[in-house]
């Protein structure tokens, strides 16, 4: 689908204000009144933007309502394990955790970089590229991320725990809501969590979260003042639900659709469903082909999240590195956000795809990709991470961490990895028994 060519909006705004800057120190009147006219006009083109007839045919085939969506999946295996074997599923957790902390500390000093200065920057400070380590330096290292972690503290020399970023965040949280709502929560749950333990958000997670603090009921926390509802910010929640549904897809995506619906809509919510059955079944095969291929299982076979990562999946045999995986994505989705789900989604799955089951050829590939690499190697991470376990996590990558991950949530900041390991153990094991 191509994009309309985008108007010059930022360029003209930025003119506007300068003029009228300029106009108001020659002495001139009426500047205040242009300014009014030029904001309401804009209103007014957002309103008729809001008031758009939507296509009935696409939203038919991208439904918002669980049953619906479950109505348009393909055939799947939807539940790979028979038993719950504690030992086998604990190594593989570990290593599907520590590879996204792993991929998601590796992307986060460098999120949204060029891929040139990315490779100009490794040139400049002697590291290799694609990194085969944490960057040994970065720039402005005394900033503050999420208000916690300094960008030194994602570098080899100062890092001594997971440093603070939204992904590790949400996959904490996750296991919080259902540890204190139990295995059958609600959206309105997450909405209860969101409220008591995040400070912040971003886009379509910031306007939910405004949304609930205004008493908009959870359900329609995603309908109001949101642009970013096919975003990639509920894909990045969906590691936890996975980790608590190891081998169970169809029970993961479950759980991924009620806490996408609190944010998201249509593709968004479906990026979250797809990447956490991916992550699930990841736990009970050989190669992340088959994790991702299990996971469209579980999304509209029309919808455009489904022949975008059908389309990557397709090419990939074409796709050997980084470059040639970030040309085809901007080939592709010229003019959407790079913030988008689907997107970012095919440079994560050309990740995978590089780099197998070698867990460092598959962050360092993703992260090298750019867009918003912090969350795509993180994902990447989880499901390779998972397919070969702890053992198959290169020490280098993990002994930095030691034990230790912190977040940005109110009066849940510290946690040791080993801990999160026994109850995501605990969750897992009901839900197990209780399916």
């Amino acid at each position: 689908m191509a994009y309309p060519k985008e108007p010059r909006i930022h360029e003209l705004a930025g003119k506007i204000i300068e003029y009228g800057r300029l106009a108001h120190e020659y002495g001139g009147r009426g500047v205040a009144d242009a300014w009014i006219d030029v904001e309401e006009k804009m209103k007014e083109t957002l309103e008729r933007l809001q008031g758009l007839p939507i296509d009935a045919e696409l939203k038919e085939r991208e439904p918002d309502d669980l049953p619906s969506i479950r109505a348009q999946r393909t055939e799947g295996p939807r539940r790979l394990w028979g038993s719950f074997d504690k030992a086998v599923y604990k190594e593989k957790l570990e290593g599907a955790m520590l590879a996204r902390f792993a991929g998601c500390t590796l992307g986060a000093p460098v999120e949204f970089w060029e891929v040139s200065d990315m490779e100009k920057w490794a040139a400049y400070i002697g590291d290799a590229f694609p990194p085969q380590h944490y960057w040994s330096k970065i720039k402005n290292p005394n900033d503050l991320r999420y208000g916690k972690s300094t960008f030194y503290e994602y570098t080899l020399e100062g890092l001594s725990q997971v440093p603070v970023d939204d992904d590790i965040t949400y996959t904490i949280l996750g296991l919080l809501i259902a540890e204190e709502h139990g295995l059958n929560f609600t959206t309105e749950d997450v909405g209860k969590s969101w409220l008591k333990y995040l400070p912040v958000a971003c886009t379509a997670e910031e306007a939910a979260l405004n949304n609930l603090k205004a008493g908009i009921p959870a359900v329609q926390a995603a309908d109001v003042n949101n642009p970013f509802c096919q975003w990639i910010g509920a894909d990045i929640r969906s590691d936890p639900w996975a980790y608590m549904a190891p081998a169970y897809p169809a029970k993961a995506a479950e759980y991924a659709y009620r806490d996408a619906y609190l944010s998201h809509r249509r593709n968004g919510i479906y990026g979250e469903m797809f990447f956490s059955a991916a992550q699930s079944a990841a736990f009970a095969v050989d190669h992340p082909d088959q994790a991702l291929r299990i996971g469209l299982t579980e999304i509209p076979k029309e919808c455009s999240l489904y022949k975008d990562v059908e389309w990557a999946l397709a090419v990939s045999g074409e796709i050997h590195d980084y470059k040639e995986a970030r040309a085809a994505v901007d080939e592709r989705f010229k003019g959407m956000s790079g913030v988008h789900t689907n997107n970012n989604a095919c440079l994560t799955v050309f990740g995978l795809m590089i780099g197998g089951t070698d867990v460092s050829k598959v962050i360092s590939e993703t992260v090298a990709m750019g867009l918003d690499n912090d969350c795509t190697a993180a994902t990447a991470g989880s499901i390779v991470g998972a397919i070969v376990g702890k053992s198959g996590v290169p020490e280098h990558w993990v002994e930095p961490f030691h034990d230790t991950v912190t977040t940005y949530m109110t009066n849940a900041e510290k946690f040791q990895i080993s801990d999160l390991v026994d109850r995501f153990t605990l969750l897992a094991g009901k839900t197990h028994h209780e399916s």
